[in-house]
């Protein structure tokens, strides 16, 4: 999803940040930093330590977190302005770095888990299937327009 918003914002390419890949532009007036953990997912608040060092951000209005969600609809997304990490991972240390539940998450639909999968961490590290990649390239348009949303208006 990052690389998709990144190429159609004309940014570019990512480097190295700390414990992130990072770039920068702007988009409709508006100054945008991407930023992909390379930390572990169950780590990703580390990846913050550059935004939460400026006394300027604010994770209420300055903060949207792109991440899969097996519990929710391959195919489907949910886009809000706050709420608890619901039992993922990613979010806790996010919450746990920020220290507040006040930031936008979007989550996108990676489930539900199949029948019979036990470990839900080999099932959401494994390639996608066809089927799951034709729904999530199908719902890219929607993923790239409630971003720019969000970049416009923020999370309502």
């Amino acid at each position: 999803m990052a690389d998709a918003l990144v190429a159609r914002w004309g940014f570019p390419p990512f480097r190295r940040a700390e414990r992130a890949r990072a770039t920068e532009g702007v988009v409709d007036g508006v100054p945008v930093r991407v930023l992909k953990p390379t930390t572990y997912m169950n780590r990703s608040g580390a990846a913050l330590a550059s935004l939460r060092a400026d006394p300027a951000f604010d994770p209420a209005t300055d903060l949207l977190v792109l991440v899969d969600d097996f519990q929710i609809p391959c195919g489907t997304f949910r886009l809000r302005g706050e709420g608890s990490a619901g039992g993922h991972n990613g979010l806790k240390s996010i919450e746990g770095a920020l220290q507040s539940q006040h930031y936008a998450r979007l989550r996108i639909g990676v489930g539900p888990l199949p029948e019979g999968a036990g470990d839900w961490s080999e099932y959401v590290l494994a390639p996608f299937s066809p089927e799951q990649l034709e729904q999530i390239e199908a719902l890219m348009p929607d993923l790239v327009a409630a971003v720019e949303r969000w970049l416009r208006e923020g999370a309502r």
